[in-house]
Parts: C-alpha cells; sequence; structure tokens
C-alpha cells in the first residue's frame, strides 16, 4: 500500500521487592490495503487493529533545498544503500540500520533527520525545517517490519504471526497502525498537529476496518508507547463513536504515569557510546523527541517520591523541570508535550503486564554528575514499565465505576519485549484478543 505523506506540523532502578509469583485477575464491574495471505480468515472474529510500541512505525523521508545539513559531509543529501536523499527523492529514514553498518559516517546526518524543532509561535513541535517525513504503510502491519532480524521480537511481528495462525488475514481482519514515534500527545489546550492526523487516520482506519467485516466493532491491541496514543485517542473520541466501533481495547505493556527510566536519556550525554549506531543516534534525538516528556512521572502516580538522588538534591516527580534544567539545559517546548492524563476509556478493557523484573526505581548521580552513568536502585515491573505505574492504572481506571469490564493480568518474570515474543506469553495474549471476540 502507497504510504500517505505526514503533513509537515506547524512551525514547534539494589533494592527489589518480591511480587507473588500470581497472576492477578481484575474484574469491575488512507485506504485499507489488499489481502497478503493466503489463509481465510474467520467470519466470527471481530476486526483487531495493532497498534505497536515506540521506535516501530517506519518512517520515510525527503530533503528539501532548505535543508540545512550539520556537516558538509551531509551537504549533497545522504545516500542509503542505492536510495537518494537528495532531488526530493523518498528514502528510508527510520529504521535504516543497513545503510548505517554500511557507512558510519552517516550517523550525524540521520540524527539530525530525525531530530525535531519547537516552534515557540505555533506551540508545537516539528521537523528540521527542509525535512519532510512520512509514516510507511499506515493501515497494514507491514509498517512494524525492520531490516535488522533483532527488532523482529519487539515490533509485534510475533504478534502478526501467531494471530495469523489463528485464522486472522492482513487486510481483511488484520490490520496496523504505524504512528511517528518522535511526537506525541499534548497535554489538553496545547497543539500537536502530527499526533491529531494519526488519530484522524485511525479513526477512518477503524471505521473502515469495521465496514469491511460486516459492521462489527474492532479489537484495538496495543504494546507500551502505543498505549498511551490509544488511551488519548479514545478519550477524544465522542463516547457513542468508542461503543459502536470499539468490541475491546487490549492493552500490553503499559502503566500510567511514566517511568523513573525515562529520565535516564534526557540527562546530558549519561548514556555512554555505544557499539550501535542506531542508538547512539536514538540518544542524541531523545531531547527533542516530544515523546520523551509525555514518558516522564508524573506527580500524580509518583507524587514527592525522590526519583534522581544526589549528595546535594533529590528530584521527584514535582521537581521535573528543575532536574531538566541541571541536567542538560532547558530546551525549548520540554514542557509542551506533558502527560496527557489516562482516563479510563469507557470500554472493555484487558490490560496484561510483565512482573518480576528488576526494573528502574531510582538513579543515583552521587556527586551531582549527569554525564556519568547512574547507580540504579531497582524495584519491580518488566524491565521497563514500573509495578507501581500498573497499581496506578489498576486504581484509576479499574475502580472508576463508569468503566465497566477491567481486567488486569500480571505475567510472572516477564520483560517487556518477551510479552510479544515469547511464545507462551504470546499463547496468553492471543487467547485474550480470542476471547475478547465473545465478550459483550
Amino acid at each position: 500500500m502507497e504510504s500517505t505523506p505526514t503533513p509537515t506540523p506547524p512551525p514547534q532502578q539494589q533494592q527489589q521487592r518480591l511480587l507473588p509469583l500470581v497472576v492477578v485477575f481484575l474484574f469491575v464491574v488512507g485506504a485499507l490495503p489488499a489481502a497478503t495471505h493466503g489463509a481465510t480468515s474467520s467470519p466470527h472474529f471481530h476486526p483487531v487493529v495493532l497498534v505497536p510500541g515506540n521506535t516501530c512505525g517506519q518512517l520515510d523521508a525527503r530533503l528539501t533545498d532548505e535543508y540545512e545539513p550539520p556537516t558538509p559531509a551531509c551537504r549533497g543529501g545522504v545516500r542509503y544503500g542505492s536510495r537518494a536523499s537528495a532531488g526530493g527523492g523518498w528514502f528510508r529514514l527510520w529504521e535504516n540500520f543497513t545503510a548505517l553498518q554500511e557507512d558510519p559516517a552517516l550517523s550525524p546526518c540521520y540524527a539530525d533527520q530525525l531530530r525535531l524543532v519547537y516552534d515557540p509561535v505555533a506551540g508545537d513541535y516539528r521537523n528540521v525545517p527542509g525535512v519532510d517525513t512520512r509514516v510507511v504503510s499506515f493501515g497494514s502491519t507491514r509498517g512494524f517490519r525492520s531490516d535488522d532480524p533483532a527488532r523482529k521480537d519487539v515490533c509485534m511481528e510475533r504478534l502478526v504471526e501467531a494471530l495469523e495462525e489463528e485464522g486472522y488475514a492482513e487486510g481483511e481482519n488484520l490490520f496496523g497502525a504505524p504512528y511517528d514515534f518522535r511526537y506525541a500527545p499534548a497535554a489538553p489546550g496545547l497543539p500537536s498537529g502530527v499526533f491529531s492526523y494519526f488519530t484522524s487516520r485511525l479513526r477512518r482506519l477503524v471505521e473502515r476496518a469495521s465496514e469491511r467485516n460486516g459492521g462489527k466493532p474492532v479489537i484495538l491491541v496495543t504494546h507500551s508507547l502505543g498505549g498511551l496514543f490509544a488511551m488519548v485517542f479514545l478519550d477524544r473520541t465522542p463516547l457513542p463513536w468508542r461503543r459502536r466501533y470499539i468490541k475491546h481495547f487490549v492493552m500490553l505493556c503499559l502503566g500510567v504515569g511514566g517511568s523513573p527510566l525515562n529520565m535516564w536519556p534526557l540527562a546530558a550525554s549519561s548514556i555512554p557510546s555505544s557499539s550501535s549506531l542506531v542508538g547512539s543516534v536514538l540518544t542524541y534525538g531523545n531531547r527533542s523527541f516530544a515523546s520523551m516528556f509525555s514518558l516522564l512521572p508524573s506527580p500524580a502516580v509518583y507524587g514527592d517520591t525522590p526519583l534522581v538522588i544526589t549528595r546535594a538534591k533529590n528530584y521527584s516527580a514535582d521537581d521535573m523541570p528543575e532536574f531538566l534544567s541541571a541536567a542538560g539545559g532547558a530546551l525549548p517546548g520540554e514542557g509542551a508535550a506533558g502527560d496527557p492524563g489516562s482516563p479510563a476509556p469507557l470500554v472493555p478493557l484487558t490490560s496484561i503486564n510483565g512482573v518480576g523484573v528488576p526494573t528502574i526505581d531510582k538513579l543515583v548521580f552521587w556527586d551531582g554528575n549527569f554525564s556519568a552513568k547512574p547507580q540504579v536502585v531497582n524495584g519491580d515491573g518488566d524491565g521497563q514499565i514500573n509495578l507501581d505505574t500498573v497499581l496506578a492504572l489498576e486504581r484509576l481506571i479499574g475502580d472508576d465505576p463508569d468503566q465497566g469490564y477491567f481486567k488486569s493480568i500480571l505475567i510472572p518474570n516477564t520483560t517487556h519485549k518477551v510479552v510479544i515474543s515469547d511464545e507462551l506469553a504470546l499463547k496468553r495474549v492471543v487467547s485474550e484478543i480470542l476471547g475478547a471476540n465473545s465478550i459483550n
């Protein structure tokens, strides 16, 4: 399926707690792509729309004459494989592991072209001037593919395969909603042109998926950051629309309130150089990505608990602006993405999270040197998502009398990635998706 260009937005934790190994259940009561697989889908299935996690959406880019390269080596365009980025041609910007492995000199150019800038007049984020981007294969799970085999376990590919084994078919009743992971839903009252464009496309995709399947409402399945995008999407669509078009929301690996883990990459040069060029590129760009700030710890969940510890001062979620300034200097628009909040979606919701894995709970920069690698104090979680945020999800949504159906599942000794890649975990996830077909 042809990609639709994304419009350029307007000028913008060793202290470990033990959790009993139990499974917890809480009940509180464009055009669609053509089919590409030979399997015949079950007529009894409700359509599924998958929203992947952070960095899983593929991005194409093209450069215009307005682009000013950061180094002379980038002047005249960067060539990725056999595809030129000069002359207005589209090329694969993210993720192009192959190109970076072939020519490490491309790293500064690659990082610069991924970077976002903030427009204080518009109050919104946008691409670097002269860089146009588009999300690849929206509507299709092909947009989750990667030229790095290791990414197969990260971006829902194995979940797609598992659903296809059950009879789901690409383009018939199985669809994908990749997004530009650099952007984020803005806090209420603040603009976010790219996220608004994503939500309008997602709404049309859900409607057309339903129409293609005899009017059946859709099962929305998300992983990690995709769950935040979906939560905000649902909150900002009318309740009658949600109840007409969303059969069930299955949210994997997400709590509410952000994570101390996300304070680390925002500390100036705090992550040491890595053999992974792509990792270095992302570290370079993180402070410019609006999405990084929507993932920071929220005072509503963490309160005044110290999250970053130094000899001179401790920083809590309430101290985030001061921490960001001390760590690396405030950037324009850092607070613009904000925490958009996590109200109950008011559609049937199943939350699945891994637990029993050491997860960063606090960062210790004892000498106040944020450029050094911190000591970490671990709590419980899935390695990325803290158990505290999952428990907060159960309180804020599961205890909401208007929510209706809510189920929380904790899978012991399971990491953030394993939930969507390990055979046993996938069986559990797929079982819940299939079961959602019959839940009223």
